[in-house]
């Protein structure tokens, strides 16, 4: 069930929010079940996309994928205002075995953010927070539970002055 909709995220995406500035964001998605592996990427900076499922390999170019604050959410928030993401993870793997709990997986967004770490962290705690995770301060950045009580991690960096770099994962 992840194949067809792992290929068709990444053409999709591709198809409808391309751009010509120099970077793009780069996505990928590792899917594993019974069934074998799918791999599927987009590198940003070429738009170059490459699919590879048991049956079916393919490449090709499509035009670079920029995404932004808005084309990311969790329970309701986006990314800190005006943030960009420079890239995407996505890794799910199941056994296959029935009656299993097949969650088993992460995501990890990585983006730049138009204000300093300290002022991105307390708005992600702000608005996350209302969205029922449990997060407490980690140095700059956020650890904790979502909703559902998955581990949440948000790292930041300063970039400059009121610049920051991001990574968020959710297992």
């Amino acid at each position: 069930m992840l194949r067809p909709l792992a290929a068709a995220l990444i053409l999709t995406a591709g198809l409808s929010a391309c751009g010509d500035s120099k970077d793009g964001t780069s996505i990928s998605i590792n899917s594993t079940d019974s069934d074998g592996n799918v791999v599927a990427s987009m590198d940003g900076n070429t738009g170059a996309v490459s699919i590879n499922t048991p049956g079916f390999s393919g490449k090709l170019n499509l035009p670079k994928l920029h995404l932004d604050s808005q084309d990311f959410e969790m329970n309701g928030v986006h990314l800190y205002p005006g943030s960009t993401i420079s890239g995407m993870n996505v890794e799910a793997h199941s056994d296959g075995k029935a009656g299993k709990d097949d969650d088993n997986g992460s995501v990890r967004v990585s983006f730049a953010s138009p204000a300093a770490p300290a002022k991105v962290r307390d708005w992600f705690q702000e608005k996350l927070s209302a969205a029922g995770f449990t997060l407490s301060p980690n140095g700059n950045g956020l650890v904790g539970t979502t909703d559902e009580k998955k581990p949440f991690k948000l790292d930041l960096t300063a970039d400059g002055a009121d610049k920051s770099k991001g990574t968020l994962t959710v297992n």
